[in-house]
């Protein structure tokens, strides 16, 4: 028959059949042609619809706009479905979000997550730092009287008040904010035979501190009565300073002086020296 029909009439007849639902296989038989004559006779002619084979995910497909539509992120539609992030993603991108943040939303959703990491990681550094004082504590174990002297020593040397060429000053002069230094000096100055009786105190701190608590936390610390605490020195507040020790932390600096200690001042340097050597 393909002799007998031009190319006109068989692209004619092929359309006629594909229209009235006759399949590739059956228009040939028909005209007696094969492909390579079907071919350009039904170029631009769209198959019947029952023609198409259902693809495997159109299910999936149509289910994944459904979830989009109710609100469901790419991730969870991937889990639900048991598809790829990026199946999801061609299938429902040119869908508009729902229920999208704004962007104060989504700022503070990110200062919460920030927020709980670091709360996470201070305790876990705190945990630490526990773990290695209970360590170091078992390591150490108790001081001997001669530990006491030595660490006493190199403490004072370290913080104390030194004489100096152009100005002698042998007195035991302690200042520190530090409560268990203050706590370890009294106990290395108890150790060398210096009663409580001996010792005075000055609070030095910032005049906008809480005065009356600080003196009573050193009171505390020091299990000194009051009679020996002098006047406090109060530091000038500056309002170009940005001061940072603040709140109720803050007790500002206690300077412990022993009196009558010039010849101990002098003992302290010559064990501190000895220590060093």
């Amino acid at each position: 028959m393909m002799n007998e029909l031009t190319s006109s009439e068989i692209r004619e007849q092929a359309v006629a059949l594909r229209r009235a639902g006759k399949s590739r296989r059956e228009i040939k038989e028909i005209l007696g042609i094969g492909n390579s004559t079907l071919d350009p006779a039904l170029r631009g002619e769209a198959p019947p619809p029952w023609t198409l084979r259902p693809r495997a995910k159109d299910d999936r497909h149509a289910k994944a706009r459904e979830l989009r539509a109710a609100g469901a992120t790419y991730n969870e539609i991937a889990s639900l479905l048991g598809v790829s992030k990026g199946s999801v993603s061609l299938w429902v991108r040119d869908m508009p979000r729902t229920g999208r943040l704004s962007t104060e939303a989504i700022g503070q959703q990110k200062a919460e997550r920030l927020s709980r990491y670091r709360d996470a990681a201070q305790l876990r550094r705190a945990e630490h730092r526990q773990g290695l004082r209970e360590a170091a504590a078992a390591q150490i174990g108790d001081l001997s009287s001669r530990e006491v002297l030595i660490a006493g020593a190199i403490a004072y040397w370290c913080e104390g008040c030194k004489s100096k060429p152009y100005q002698r000053r042998d007195q035991i002069s302690f200042v520190n904010s530090d409560p268990e230094l203050i706590r370890f000096f009294l106990h290395f100055m108890a150790s060398v035979g210096v009663t409580s009786d001996r010792f005075t105190c000055r609070l030095l701190i910032h005049e906008s501190a809480d005065i009356a608590s600080a003196l009573r936390f050193w009171q505390r610390l020091t299990c000194l009565p009051a009679e020996q605490f002098r006047k406090p020195t109060l530091k000038r507040h500056n309002p170009k300073t940005v001061r940072k020790n603040t709140g109720a932390d803050y007790h500002g600096c206690l300077a412990v002086n022993v009196r009558r200690s010039a010849e101990l001042y002098r003992q302290v340097e010559a064990w501190a020296a000895a220590a060093m050597a």
